[in-house]
């Protein structure tokens, strides 16, 4: 991806300019941060990342990026027992939030896809071991 400098990005001394890829993952870490957010859904391509030991920020999170605004799109696993419009509420407004206050972009919208919902793993009970003579040890 390209990047394309902004009029308030160019200074005297030469231009600044902020890859996708970083708005990605602001997006990324703005997301996860949220109560009830059980991580990300990315592709296959975010799972191989992770199998080679990288993580992936930016996994399940697209951006489309033009001079002076931002539109967002995140896929999110949201923990059980958690209100989906309030998570993807809050999602909104914070993935909104901090890619303004660090880029100085205008977010104009954040689109919040809701693929799964994790379960909390439920303690493993312990079964008596059983002799072979139908004993219990």
């Amino acid at each position: 991806m390209s990047t394309v400098p902004t009029e308030f990005e160019r200074t005297e001394i030469g231009e600044i300019q902020i890859a996708p890829e970083v708005i990605e993952v602001i997006a990324g870490l703005a997301t996860v941060e949220v109560q009830g957010v059980a991580g990300m859904s990315g592709g296959f391509a975010g799972g191989f990342a992770e199998l080679l030991g990288r993580k992936n920020l930016s996994k399940g999170v697209k951006v489309e990026v033009g001079q002076r605004e931002a539109a967002v799109d995140v896929s999110v696993i949201i923990e059980y027992g958690n209100r989906l419009p309030e998570v993807a509420a809050a999602i909104q407004h914070n993935v909104k939030r901090s890619i303004e206050t660090m880029t100085g972009l205008n977010v104009v919208e954040v689109n919040v896809q809701i693929h799964d919902v994790q379960f909390k793993n439920a303690e493993k009970v312990e079964e008596p071991e059983v002799l072979s003579a139908g004993r219990v040890k």
